[in-house]
């Protein structure tokens, strides 16, 4: 089974919205974190050692997650759905842009 790690910066609204969505949607193991320092769950080389496919919203937090983790990311599958941080928590429209990238997600 395929384990889905979704990040974002503060593990508020993006990424805890793609884990319920696509753990509903693909039924698949999910969860989130954050790459800012007061993220609600900060992304950790545990969470990355659980993950096989690790999902980011933006560009911007793909690089930095390199940075940051790199070392870690080794034999992970690296995707970016390009959704900016303009969405609150399971808002209908981030539902729906979720929705509408399972192809990018799930391979």
């Amino acid at each position: 089974m395929t384990n889905l790690l979704f990040i974002c910066g503060k593990a508020r609204r993006r990424s805890p919205t793609a884990a319920a969505v696509a753990a509903e949607r693909l039924g698949l193991p999910t969860d989130c974190a954050g790459l800012s320092a007061d993220a609600d769950e900060r992304v950790t080389p545990e969470h990355l050692a659980w993950a096989d496919v690790v999902v980011v919203m933006e560009r911007a937090q793909l690089s930095r997650l390199k940075r940051q983790l790199g070392h870690c990311l080794k034999g992970k599958r690296l995707v970016c759905l390009d959704i900016p941080d303009r969405y609150g928590y399971m808002e209908p429209e981030l539902v729906g842009l979720i929705s509408a990238r399972p192809g990018r997600i799930s391979g």
